[in-house]
């Protein structure tokens, strides 16, 4: 009964469930509870439904695990990635998208990896020997020179 009051203020947008709370309800397979939270949720709960419902591996929670791919929070993106990847999805299109998501976040982690090693490192640009910067010291040659 306490659960149901709870769900009810979750639903009222009162307050987000504890860790405790969506583990209740992922051992009571109240999945319905868990995919509200997924969809309504702040960012530490959505990631939390989303790891649920990876271990309750129903297979109803597969579009909205889908939607969750793109959510704003990286932490959350992947932990719906490894849901669908524990559930099993078979179609060949959940396993295309999976794959290239999961290929878009390794490459940018290795990105953000090389920015931070290259972050201190100084490179010589010489900008003075550029075309604009001779021309004017040419011409400021010539304005030294005596007038006739």
């Amino acid at each position: 009964m306490l659960q149901g009051i709870k769900y009810i203020l979750v639903k009222l947008k009162l307050i987000q469930p504890s860790e405790r709370d969506i583990k209740i309800w992922m051992l009571s397979e109240q999945v319905r509870r868990i995919e509200y939270v997924l969809e309504h949720g702040n960012y530490k709960t959505r990631k939390l439904a989303a790891e649920a419902l990876g271990e309750t591996g129903y297979k109803s929670s597969i579009p909205i695990l889908f939607k969750t791919i793109n959510d704003k929070v990286h932490n959350v993106s992947i932990a719906a990635l490894n849901a669908l990847e524990m559930i099993g999805y078979d179609d060949e299109l959940g396993a295309i998208i999976i794959k290239k998501r999961f290929n878009w976040l390794k490459n940018k982690r290795e990105k953000k990896a090389k920015f931070e090693a290259n972050k201190d490192k100084k490179y010589r640009i010489y900008r003075w020997e550029r075309a604009s910067k001779k021309s004017f010291d040419r011409v400021k040659e010539q304005l030294k020179r005596p007038m006739r």
